[in-house]
């Protein structure tokens, strides 16, 4: 789960990491009071889920608060498109109005799980302000990673050797080496999938401080944090994510045509792996999960045929937690209540096979079966052609 700037930044100083001073607001007049609380100049920043912002023309430099006021005049409502956007862009519903800041250096720092290591990993660099993409694939030594022990976490030593390599000295490097333990504290704390400040700041009058922060929160741990739950955005999620989000359902809108629905995450990779194989292209990634009830298949069915783009449908399921027969009951209680015209491909194999099978073929409903998982995807991509 992704949150705003300014929700980031709301729990960056619960944990004491330093950042600007500044408020949200939702209308013109907001931002103006906001920024004459503020005084003198202040910057009045878009909030959406992506980053770019800038480019795209949703940060704006103010003067005073009616500069303020007619940034936020520019900026609210509008359909902001960055690199990381869909190509239609992203709504502003509202912007931070933060106080400016005098910047000497921008700095780099992150955190997150290196799954090769099985271990959490902190980044920094001298080079903030850039796509960290960039740096990593043209100059890897500009970036200085720790390793942190699964069981201590992140030592005094290395919190300063990150600060070291930031280039930090006298009192911005004692306030680095708080920054960044302060900033690990609450990766660990809330279940951070990343925790990202580009740039972290060194001011000309000795500050430092994040000018920017994005956290990222472990969905799978979101039962632990009421408190982040609340803080979800849903206008900035795609509406079928939201949808399929309602129901247990791991959903992933995709740009093909062909809809799939598979039981574990694994599966579900490798179902779009030998769909493309096969010459097509997954309109989606669906997972069911492993113990999916009729209900939760009805409404994935109901989910994948809501989409337009969707020309036929893939299922390929191993039962096993999830029977073959428990999901031959779905997908005919589904069928029959959605009047579903799509054509429906079906691969399934594991427990109860033969009965589910049984079951299908006793519906009366027009199913395609397939042999195997290849058979499968090329039936579905040659139906999703308009090819019989």
């Amino acid at each position: 789960m992704k949150v705003h700037e300014y929700q980031a930044k709301a729990l960056l100083r619960e944990f004491g990491v330093a950042v600007p001073k500044g408020d949200v607001a939702d209308t013109p007049a907001q931002a103006k009071e906001i920024a004459q609380r503020l005084g003198g100049r202040t910057v009045v920043k878009a909030q959406v889920h992506a980053g770019g912002r800038g480019k795209g023309g949703g940060i704006k430099l103010a003067d005073d608060p009616a500069g303020a006021e007619a940034a936020a005049k520019q900026i609210l409502g509008m359909m902001l498109k960055t690199p990381q956007t869909p190509p239609e862009g992203i709504k502003v519903r509202t912007v931070l109005v933060e106080e400016a800041s005098a910047i000497d250096r921008e700095l780099y720092l992150s955190m997150t799980l290196d799954r090769g290591r099985s271990t959490h990993v902190v980044m920094a660099s001298q080079a903030g302000g850039m796509d960290i993409e960039d740096v990593a694939a043209k100059t890897p030594e500009k970036i200085v990673r720790e390793w942190t022990h699964p069981a201590i976490g992140l030592t005094d030593f290395q919190a300063r050797r990150l600060a070291f390599g930031l280039g930090l000295a006298g009192d911005q490097f004692r306030q680095g080496v708080a920054l960044i333990k302060a900033l690990f504290a609450l990766y660990l704390a809330k279940d951070c999938s990343l925790a990202e400040i580009n740039p972290l700041v060194v001011t000309k009058d000795g500050r430092v401080f994040a000018l920017d922060a994005k956290l990222d929160f472990d969905d799978n741990a979101l039962f632990r944090h009421k408190e982040l739950v609340e803080l979800r955005d849903v206008h900035e999620e795609a509406p079928l994510d939201v949808e399929a989000s309602k129901y247990g359902l791991n959903y992933i809108k995709l740009d093909g045509n062909v809809g799939c629905m598979v039981n574990g995450a694994g599966l579900a990779m490798a179902t779009m792996d030998i769909v493309k194989i096969a010459g097509g292209e997954p309109a989606n990634f669906l997972d069911v999960g492993g113990g999916a009830s009729p209900e939760q298949i009805e409404n994935a069915f109901r989910i994948i045929s809501s989409d337009p783009s969707v020309k036929a449908i893939f299922i390929n399921v191993f039962g096993g937690i999830l029977r073959v027969d428990r999901l031959a009951e779905g997908i005919i209680a589904a069928v029959r209540k959605l009047g579903l015209t799509l054509p429906v491909v079906l691969r399934a194999e594991g427990t109860n096979v033969e009965l589910g099978k049984k079951m299908l073929a006793e519906s009366g409903l027009a199913l395609t079966m397939a042999d195997d998982m290849g058979d499968g995807a090329r039936k579905a991509v040659a139906f999703a052609k308009g090819q019989k």
